[in-house]
């Protein structure tokens, strides 16, 4: 074979191979609520990595690696450290600005009684358990929508329920009539599945690697805790449920332990 034609055929075939490996990875956006992917090189064996002490996926394409870091809300723009194999490699987060959204809700829903309080506190730990799954399933960045709908709630919103300042919001909104389908954005593991004070009827899928995905307010639910689902496959339908003030899907993304802007893991950006 010609030296050149054979250069030609090594330089196409890596880069198929890499378009394939960036096709399996989110989008990356440095920012508190959004991912870091950090080149770690090669190594002999897979590496152990770690972000503010949650496990970290690695990514693996051919001999050198990748961390997919998600960044939680509440971390300061600047200097963070992941830790690879016990030595700390630092990366630079930038700052963003969310907007603000001013909403009305039940009595009830905002200043919970001291027996809902018990309640959300028991449901508060099923939650974080639940977001800090970390499963060998091989996973990838490549999500399809859960439902059909306007964005009726970005990601990260600072938001004020009756004028009083709450965490901003970890997921994204779905408008959707209610009955609409819900499905799995990807395939994975039902975790867990409840109704839950705040949240009404909730589903949590693991997708491996610390990718954990929660759906809220739902109509029904169609899965059952420990139920392998593939993507696409139905898993509720759009309600009402919980704290809301109409039918609509609240999605929320997880990634080591952070909450991550869901848009980050979509092609479709509608």
């Amino acid at each position: 074979m010609p030296e050149k034609l054979f250069r030609f055929i090594t330089i196409l075939f890596f880069g198929l191979i890499s378009q394939l490996s960036h096709a399996e990875l989110p989008q990356e956006n440095r920012v508190p609520g959004g991912i870091a992917i950090l080149d770690l090189g090669t190594f002999k064996e897979k590496p152990s990595v770690s972000f503010n002490n949650n496990p970290v996926w690695v990514h693996q394409a051919s001999e050198n690696f990748k961390a997919i870091v998600g960044i939680p809300l509440s971390q300061k723009p600047g200097q963070a450290k992941i830790q690879v194999n016990g030595q700390s490699v630092t990366f630079e987060i930038k700052d963003k600005k969310y907007q603000e959204q001013r909403l009305t809700v039940a009595r009830k829903h905002s200043n919970p009684s001291e027996q809902q309080l018990k309640r959300i506190r028991k449901e508060s730990a099923k939650s974080a358990q639940a977001f800090k799954q970390f499963s060998q399933i091989k996973t990838n960045g490549d999500f399809t929508w859960p439902a059909q709908g306007p964005i009726s709630s970005p990601f990260g919103l600072k938001r004020f329920f009756n004028d009083q300042p709450r965490r901003p919001h970890s997921g994204l909104d779905i408008a959707a009539p209610a009955g609409d389908n819900i499905v799995s954005p990807a395939n994975g593991t039902v975790v867990l599945t409840g109704d839950f004070f705040f949240n009404g009827n909730a589903v949590f899928i693991d997708h491996g690697q610390g990718l954990i995905t929660m759906y809220c307010h739902m109509q029904s639910i169609d899965v059952k805790d420990g139920q392998a689902v593939k993507q696409g496959e139905l898993i509720g339908k759009i309600g009402s449920t919980g704290r809301v003030t109409g039918p609509h899907l609240h999605w929320t993304v997880s990634l080591n332990n952070s909450r991550v802007d869901p848009m980050l893991f979509l092609s479709d950006k509608k």
